[in-house]
């Protein structure tokens, strides 16, 4: 079975190389590179001026990534030198064979889906694909699903029952697309019916959002027994963009939006919504997108040999009880 084809970044209208909180480090970088390319070019010996620059640089990265709000974490899930599903499975699958279309209306590129191989385990993968190139990102959608994609994961991941595979679901999408077409289709119940299946699947089921995690277009793929956030990306109700928009209809705001939502790794395992972060390098994965890759097939076989070991007959219920956990109300309601 063939795997994807790898392919570059060119930009493609996101979060980029210029978000502003980085600038300390790109200046260093720029200067480190000034010194190498002198170095490569000339006798001068400046290993030390290197090293020290090298150290100095990593020291930069160190400290600016321990302390990012949470929007500037929402630039850095958006990145578009981040690895995309594409990338995952070119490189952390052993085989992959990709499955398409709805049986309905047709295939949507924006969701993925195929037998995988990875280690011991055999599984169905299910991901949103941004695509990486400009071209790419607007054939699927950026990222934004139709109702077919939605009914093309869940026709595949009722196969993956039969077969007693498990299913792993990377998430990455601002969001299921909101066009006339798509609500004409029935989009929203496409995602409901999707959250409603795979809460009663009966092979185990992980899912890991890879970058954004947005609204209803997350959750349609989003219902597993574990889920997990690598630690950059964010995971949210609505854009902070959209959430500034209709509570103060002013985009300046949009960083205390991204504040309130509590939308990071760190603030939804607090809040027991999501099972665990993935840590990813110094600077994001987008600086080391292998390092990072390699850190997700780790955590991906251990969840998968965790998940192995649970009895058939316990997983739906275990499933079910961890959602109802979620979102206790406290007041005159009671607990």
């Amino acid at each position: 079975m063939a795997k994807q084809e790898n392919r570059r970044a060119d930009g493609g209208g996101a979060a980029g190389p210029g978000m502003a909180f980085e600038r300390p480090i790109r200046e260093l970088e720029a200067q480190l590179a000034e010194l190498e390319e002198l170095s490569a070019r000339t006798q001068l010996d400046i290993t030390d001026e290197i090293d020290a620059l090298r150290t100095r640089l990593g020291e930069a990265i160190q400290t600016t990534y321990q302390g990012l709000s949470a929007w500037e974490t929402v630039n850095v899930a958006r990145h578009v030198e981040r690895p995309v599903a594409g990338d995952y499975i070119q490189t952390i699958l052993d085989d992959f064979f990709e499955l398409r279309g709805d049986r309905v209306y047709a295939d949507d590129p924006a969701i993925v889906t195929g037998l995988a191989t990875m280690g011991d385990h055999r599984f169905l993968l299910v991901a949103h694909r941004k695509g990486r190139t400009t071209e790419e990102r607007v054939a699927c959608n950026f990222g934004c699903a139709h109702p077919e994609g939605y009914r093309k994961a869940l026709r595949k991941m009722r196969l993956a029952e039969r077969l007693g595979l498990p299913i792993v679901c990377l998430v990455n999408t601002p969001g299921a697309y909101p066009g006339i077409g798509a609500e004409e289709r029935g989009q929203a119940m496409a995602i409901a019916e999707n959250i409603y299946e795979m809460l009663g699947l009966s092979v185990p089921i992980v899912v890991l959002v890879i970058g954004e995690g947005g609204s209803g277009g997350a959750l349609g793929i989003g219902v597993g027994d574990v889920v997990l956030m690598m630690e950059y990306s964010y995971y949210s109700v609505i854009t902070p963009e959209g959430c500034a928009a209709i509570l103060w209809k002013d985009g300046e705001r949009t960083p205390d939006a991204a504040e309130a939502l509590k939308l990071t790794a760190a603030d939804l395992t607090a809040l027991g919504v999501v099972d665990g972060i993935v840590r990813e390098p110094p600077g994001g994965a987008h600086r080391d997108p292998e390092r990072a890759m390699a850190e997700v097939r780790r955590a991906l076989l251990e969840r998968l040999d965790e998940l192995a070991a649970v009895p058939t007959d316990e997983l739906v219920p275990r499933r079910r009880r961890k959602f109802r956990r979620m979102g206790v109300l406290e007041g005159r309601f009671g607990t």
